[in-house]
């Protein structure tokens, strides 16, 4: 399974068709699958099936806002699901105020469990969509614009494209080790 760095080496074509492939790939992966088995967790904190849809359904989002705003300001700071800015004070993070975008806190807050899984699939491809078309859009200069992770510093479009291709990645392999996908 390719890493973000190891996805950066390859073409950007190739980086953006990994991406367009995630929806159909996890349709597959959960086509015949009753509502109970993909509503399952295969252990204590495991996520099921269901919970990995809504997780990649609001993570796109979110991408699409941060690209939005990559592309109206100059490299801004920007949150990142799962990985807290080393100065939380900064960003108004402190006891009575959390970090917004824990993603065990959003599968609680979000009742993942009370979503339908088919259609939380739909939402991700569509959303999914609405990305590729906004990237598909981009100039060479704005390509180059990008926006300041937290732990990681500066990353351009193509870096962030490398870093969520990479996730898609790692939570196909989730669905394939913990649920049996049908998966390649």
């Amino acid at each position: 399974m390719p890493t973000r760095d190891e996805y950066l080496k390859r073409p950007l074509a190739e980086r953006l068709e990994r991406l367009a492939r995630a929806p159909d790939e996890l349709a597959v992966a959960i086509r015949g699958q009753t509502d109970a088995a993909l509503h399952q967790r295969p252990g204590g904190t495991s996520w099921s099936a269901n919970d990995v849809i809504c997780h990649l359904r609001d993570i796109e989002e979110l991408c699409i806002v941060r690209f939005h705003l990559m592309l109206a300001s100059d490299d801004p700071l920007v949150f990142v699901a799962g990985a807290p800015p080393p100065e939380p004070a900064r960003w108004g993070i402190r006891g009575d105020v959390p970090f917004p975008l824990d993603p065990e806190r959003w599968a609680e807050d979000r009742q993942y469990h009370r979503n339908d899984p088919h259609e939380a699939l739909t939402a991700f491809g569509r959303r999914r969509r609405e990305v590729l078309a906004l990237l598909g859009g981009l100039s060479a200069e704005q390509w180059r614009r990008g926006g300041i992770h937290p732990e990681h510093g500066r990353f351009s479009f193509e870096v962030w494209i490398a870093g969520m291709a990479g996730h898609d990645d790692n939570h196909l392999d989730q669905l394939r080790r913990t649920h049996g996908s049908r998966l390649p």
